[in-house]
């Protein structure tokens, strides 16, 4: 019987063990899309308690606490913060199979040196502990960055963001990792939200183009999109229920547009012709700066009216969207090589059934601009486990370039995930040590560790077109 959680953890053969050891576990991370506050790198913020940085905002917590029948005013609710951490430690006992339990505990060995058990017998103990490590000024968020070995980092931006803190971390020259936006423009595409139409008002403010059609609209955003260039941005996000293709004529969106200046709502079918021709119109803007874009779709949100009427978003109420079709993505994408303006894309779908689909969209667009320049992206948010990366690994590998991988992005507001990018790379080098050792690939470490540490890190460097050196 392996010990628990011991330096060997999930690398089940010594290939595996040694492609980790020798080739992936000191590699650098490059963490090219997260959802963290910029405010508090910039202003280097210092938790007061495990809680405040653990369970602060982390709704796969919140999910799996709600699952155990823990009361809500301990989850975010007016609990204390000793009390909170005390309920998710006492539930955390029963995650047997769930990744928040490898996660959890990757985090107390790596970054408060706990190789035991957290459950309800240790909680308190287990609480003074890291309550005690984070006193330590080694434990600031900057500083929890720098020993995490992180390079370069991607947080998630609005369009109307001002990026005033990525100002004061840029000029900052004493932290050298680099903080870089992303842009996000949901807002400015989500036509059928009831606010919509006050961002509207803020994206003309901040753009100094008054929105009066579509036309326009298009240009304010490349007005921004032109500041965040300035500000060092080549990536952009967006969340997308599905890729839909529902083209419309320039006289259509004029009118769709039109009507939600007017007040009034679109109907689903005008809904999806607006978000296709913004889409549309944002890839070619893409493609001619060079930026890659991500579109993460597959998600059903906000499914709990009541809960949602009481938290907010991202609170743990969606699921997954199984309206998603490799028809739409596919003729899309399509839209865009016709007028050889597709920008380098990532897709992650929240469907794993889109594992093999995306795999053979993948093929139809890629090109000698760049390897792998149609990505499909690591295993995304309820796929973000065990069998789930196995699976998207496994399916790119049977279908595509698997070398040409971007690898692992935390998608995380915690300071402490970036455990999972070494959870990532054991379950990859475990995935091709089983291959080396059942004869399905040769024993080949040179080429092993090119694999191995291009996806780890230097495939996203390449990628991206990051300044930054590859890892030797």
């Amino acid at each position: 019987m392996k010990k628990f959680m011991d330096k060997d953890f999930i690398l089940s053969t010594k290939t595996a063990a040694k492609l980790f050891h020798e080739y992936a576990e000191d590699v650098p991370i490059l963490d090219y899309h997260c959802h963290i506050n910029p405010e508090e790198i910039a202003h280097d913020r210092k938790f007061d308690n495990i809680t405040q940085v653990w369970l602060g905002g982390d709704h796969y917590k919140w999910r799996f606490m709600r699952s155990c029948g823990v009361e809500e005013k301990y989850i975010t609710g007016d609990a204390s913060d000793h009390d909170k951490f005390i309920a998710w430690a006492t539930v955390l006992g029963k995650a047997v199979g769930n990744p928040l339990y490898h996660w959890s505990h990757l985090e107390l060995q790596r970054y408060f040196g706990y190789d035991g058990i957290l459950n309800a017998d240790t909680a308190e103990s287990v609480w003074k502990l890291c309550n005690k490590k984070l006193k330590s000024p080694k434990m600031s968020v900057r500083n929890i960055i720098k020993q995490s070995n992180v390079t370069l980092i991607c947080t998630t931006d609005d369009p109307v963001d001002a990026l005033n803190f990525h100002d004061e971390i840029r000029e900052d020259k004493t932290f050298k990792v680099q903080v870089l936006p992303a842009w996000r423009p949901d807002k400015a595409m989500n036509i059928e939200k009831p606010a919509y139409i006050d961002y509207l008002s803020k994206l003309s403010g901040v753009s100094g183009v008054k929105i009066t059609s579509f036309e326009s609209l298009i240009e304010a955003l490349k007005a921004r999109l032109d500041f965040f260039a300035g500000k060092g941005c080549c990536v952009s996000d967006h969340a997308l229920e599905y890729v839909m293709y529902n083209p419309a004529t320039p006289t259509e969106i004029e009118e769709i547009f039109k009507k939600r200046l007017n007040g009034t709502l679109p109907s689903k079918e005008e809904e999806l012709k607006f978000k296709t021709e913004f889409m549309l119109a944002m890839g070619r803007e893409y493609c001619k700066r060079n930026w890659v874009m991500q579109l993460h779709y597959g998600c059903k949100r906000d499914n709990n009216t009541r809960m949602f009427d009481r938290l907010g978003p991202d609170t743990g109420y969606d699921c997954i969207n199984t309206e998603t079709s490799s028809v739409g993505l596919a003729d899309f994408l399509n839209a865009l090589e016709k007028e050889n303006a597709l920008p380098k894309t990532i897709l992650y779908s929240l469907n794993p059934a889109d594992n093999e689909s995306i795999g053979t969209v993948l093929g139809c667009f890629q090109d000698s601009s760049a390897v792998a320049k149609i990505q499909q992206g690591s295993a995304w948010w309820f796929n973000d486990n065990k069998i789930g990366m196995e699976n998207q690994i496994k399916s790119l590998a049977n279908l595509g370039n698997l070398s040409g991988f971007v690898g692992m992005l935390t998608d995380s507001r915690s300071f402490l995930s970036y455990t999972r990018h070494e959870y990532f790379r054991r379950i990859l080098c475990n995935v091709l040590g089983e291959w080396v050792e059942n004869g399905e690939f040769p024993e080949d470490y040179k080429t092993l560790e090119t694999i191995v540490k291009d996806i780890s890190y230097n495939n996203a460097v390449r990628y991206f077109g990051f300044d930054l050196k590859p890892a030797k």
